[in-house]
């Protein structure tokens, strides 16, 4: 084997060992309820990576790799926490973003706020809001 076929197949090893660790330690923390368990659970985590931080044979490290993403599949939490306002939470796109080309103007004037929605092209503004007092 060549030496740069050799370091890039090393460096594409470091790069799932790395995924791997940090799908596993997010995955410890839907696991444990409480910090103080998680703390210990990723202590484990982490001393059960650097048990073969010193192999040096590329077939092994793929095998060791191929059994810890087997591992991680095997021993996912069936319903992770996923934050609110990311894709697949709770309000993920509860606000959708307005339509390309328009904007909302505030107008104020004798002591009444009126918002409009007003289209760029040629659009006529559209009430947004009902008018208000000061």
């Amino acid at each position: 084997m060549s030496l740069t076929t050799y370091l890039t197949r090393r460096a594409a090893q470091k790069e799932r060992v790395r995924i791997l660790y940090r799908r596993a330690l997010k995955d410890t923390l839907n696991w444990a309820v409480h910090r103080h368990l998680f703390y210990d659970d990723a202590s484990i985590l982490r001393d059960r990576f650097e048990k073969n931080k010193h192999v040096e044979d590329v077939d092994t490290i793929d095998q060791l790799i191929a059994d810890g993403e087997a591992s991680y599949n095997k021993w996912r939490h069936p319903d992770p926490y996923i934050v609110p306002w990311a894709p697949g939470g709770s309000k993920f796109n509860r606000n959708p973003t307005p339509p390309q080309g328009s904007y909302t103007r505030m107008v104020i004037g004798k002591g009444i706020i009126h918002f409009e929605r007003v289209k760029h092209k040629g659009g006529v503004g559209i009430p947004l809001i009902l008018e208000g007092c000061l």
